[in-house]
Order: structure tokens, then C-alpha cells, then sequence
């Protein structure tokens, strides 16, 4: 996957389109990603020892990876990625559009 946890992403479809977020979880095998305050649900649950009081409690569903684009942090723009070998051998992904390094 190109997008990484503590990435900046803008939704690009959905009823979230438009929005900024910051990545919190990546879930590869599923191709999907968790952002910060974005896709709120809402989850019936029942009272448990570390849970003492049940509820409606509200948090995040995973979004697909394919609906939102990484904003780069030098130009603050959605862009796609590269992938630019350095001379030791590792690979670090490249804003396509301004040509920075992301990490």
C-alpha cells in the first residue's frame, strides 16, 4: 500500500467527500484504511469489565484505500505516489507532482 499510518488524506468519494484526515490504522489484507473523525458509526454495546457502562458508542469504519489520495505535506496537494530508488538500495515514495520526498 502507498498510504502509511499518520499519513494526511483527502476523501475523494463517499459521503465523506472532500475531507481531510489523519491515517490511524492500515489494514493491508483488506485494502482499507482508518481516519481520524471521518466515517463515524455508531455501535450498540453492552456493558463489560473494562467497559462498565453499555451504550451507543461512536467510532470510525475503515474507508476503501482506493477512495482517498495522500496530500503531500510540501505542496498540500492530492497527488498520486512514486516509488524513487536511492543510491543505498531503499525505495521512498515521491509526490508526483512537486517531486518531494514523502516519509
Amino acid at each position: 500500500m502507498q498510504i502509511k499510518k499518520n499519513d494526511t488524506v483527502l476523501v475523494t468519494t463517499g459521503k465523506e467527500k472532500g475531507k481531510r484526515g489523519r491515517v490511524i490504522a492500515v489494514y493491508p489484507q483488506e485494502n482499507r484504511v482508518l481516519i481520524e473523525k471521518l466515517n463515524m458509526i455508531k455501535r450498540h454495546t453492552k456493558p463489560t469489565q473494562q467497559l462498565r457502562q453499555g451504550g451507543i458508542v461512536e467510532k470510525e469504519a475503515p474507508i476503501s484505500a482506493a477512495n482517498v489520495k495522500l496530500i503531500c505535506s510540501k505542496c498540500d496537494k492530492p497527488t498520486t505516489i512514486s516509488r524513487k530508488a536511492q543510491g543505498d538500495g531503499t525505495r521512498v515514495r515521491v509526490c508526483n507532482t512537486c517531486e518531494a520526498t514523502l516519509e
